[in-house]
């Protein structure tokens, strides 16, 4: 009697197996990856109406203090945009070189067009997430640094953490490691090289204030992001 299939034919399904649990391990993996915050979000950079406003000049060079333009941020969820009668305050002055005048023109002719200047967001959470309380975090020592990362050299600022979901519950799982004294918040410079002496196995910057912080337990459930 003739053998339809050889011996050898007996290794497929195992063959198969390991072939198809091979191929959905790395489908998930790669989804793990390339379909998370982590990869598509971070360094996202949109491109600006103007090249004229650098923050690596205006908080980095200058030393401006973030909250002379986001003016809201210790008092409302939104870190609000200043309206163009704030840089137009400082950039009236019309005694300047050609390639300063150039650059902040489109200041002047907002203001003159009593228009808004159409900046494009750059950090943005999903519709099903509650705004991000600024207001919260600053209060319990939560520093600019912590999520939008090094803005003072940043002359186009981007995306620098992924701001997933699991990316913020490390943090408030761990608050420790990202509270700073509440004086501080919005000195960068300081507050990266205070935090990277503390992860270093250096001590912490007035140690009651953080303590008091910390006793605020960071919500971890659901309710206090999603709605």
């Amino acid at each position: 009697m003739s053998v339809l299939f050889p011996k050898s034919f007996n290794a497929f399904p195992t063959i198969a197996a390991v072939v198809a649990v091979g191929g959905l391990s790395t489908a998930v993996a790669g989804f793990w990856y390339y379909a998370t915050p982590k990869f598509w979000q971070v360094g996202y950079m949109p491109t600006q109406p103007s090249t004229g406003f650098s923050h690596q000049i205006h908080a980095g060079k200058l030393g401006m203090d973030c909250r002379y333009c986001h003016t809201k941020v210790e008092q409302s969820p939104e870190a609000n945009i200043p309206n163009v009668a704030t840089c137009y305050g400082c950039h009236a002055e019309t005694r300047l070189a050609a390639w300063q005048t150039q650059r902040v023109g489109f200041v002047r002719e907002a203001y003159a067009k009593n228009e808004s200047i159409e900046w494009r967001r750059v950090h943005k959470l999903p519709d099903y997430v509650r705004n991000f309380p600024h207001h919260i975090h600053v209060a319990a020592g939560v520093s600019c640094y912590s999520c939008h990362g090094q803005i003072t050299a940043m002359p186009i600022v981007y995306e620098a953490h992924s701001l997933s979901m699991s990316w913020c519950l490390d943090c408030h799982r761990n608050p420790e490691a990202s509270l700073v004294p509440k004086d501080k918040v919005t000195q960068l410079v300081w507050v990266e090289n205070h935090l990277k002496a503390r992860a270093a196995g250096g001590t912490g910057a007035n140690a009651e204030q953080i303590k008091i912080s910390l006793e605020r337990q960071p919500p971890q459930g659901c309710g206090a992001c999603h709605y």
